[in-house]
């Protein structure tokens, strides 16, 4: 007799079972971490990442309080609803991390990206790149006479849009900041 006991009708870890679970559901998070200035704290808030196999889809640290010494890591990643709360739980465990904020869930936030593109091009193309520059709000920061080197601020997906409409017209480099964000109201 087999001491495995399955409760008859539970098909929950079954390969038949194909309702989805919401619970698996992956989702993008933003994280504010506020942590101590000091040497070798970035390095352990990203071995916390890389030990246990969690992505980081952006990533920016920049002091905020030069009297106090802290800095502020806002880290977008993504998972499933428990692993966003083991990460968080797990940030919360270092030692020199002072605060963990997940801003997606605590409300709607405000997220920037600044990114800068180089687009080649002359003729028709170089005339296109700069009307869709126009239509996005990005300023040209530098040009030559077969380049231009474009600056956009925006949402992360405003970005990715411009710079999907530049690949055809020449886009040839691209330097992205990462998100930075904050808490509305």
């Amino acid at each position: 007799m087999s001491a495995l006991k399955i409760k008859k009708g539970s098909n929950k870890h079954s390969a038949y079972n194909l309702r989805p679970n919401f619970s698996d559901m992956v989702e993008r998070h933003t994280l504010a971490v506020i942590v101590d200035n000091e040497p070798g704290v970035l390095a352990r808030v990203i071995g916390l990442f890389s030990g246990r196999g969690y992505n980081i889809d952006s990533l920016t640290v920049a002091e905020v309080d030069h009297e106090g010494h802290f800095s502020r890591i806002t880290i977008v990643t993504t998972g499933t609803p428990q692993v966003i709360e083991q990460i968080k739980a797990q940030l919360g465990r270092i030692v020199v991390v002072h605060d963990v904020h997940d801003l997606t869930v605590e409300g709607r936030a405000v997220e920037r990206e600044l990114a800068l593109l180089k687009v080649e091009g002359t003729g028709e193309k170089r005339v296109e790149a700069l009307r869709l520059a126009d239509i996005f709000r990005a300023n040209v920061v530098d040009s030559t006479l077969d380049s231009f080197v474009f600056e956009i601020t925006g949402t992360p997906e405003k970005v990715d849009a411009f710079a999907d409409l530049m690949r055809p017209l020449g886009l040839v480099d691209m330097a992205r900041t990462g998100v930075a964000a904050l808490p509305r109201g």
